[in-house]
């Protein structure tokens, strides 16, 4: 089986791991109904994106 032949140090480590970080999401607000909503995606609250109606938001019972 394959062994490193030298110790990896911690300086090198960390480097390869400065990408697993975690992030948290961009939100904007919607200009129709000022709801916070992902960019360049349809609003969940009103149903509009860049202007226009894309699909109409059923009444909650």
């Amino acid at each position: 089986m394959a062994l490193p032949k030298r110790k990896i140090s911690k300086a090198r480590r960390d480097k390869r791991r400065t990408h697993f970080k975690l992030f948290s999401p961009t939100y904007t607000s919607c200009p129709q109904c000022q709801e916070a909503k992902l960019p360049h995606a349809v609003c969940l609250s009103c149903g509009y994106y860049k202007g226009q109606k894309i699909f109409e938001i059923k009444e909650k019972i």
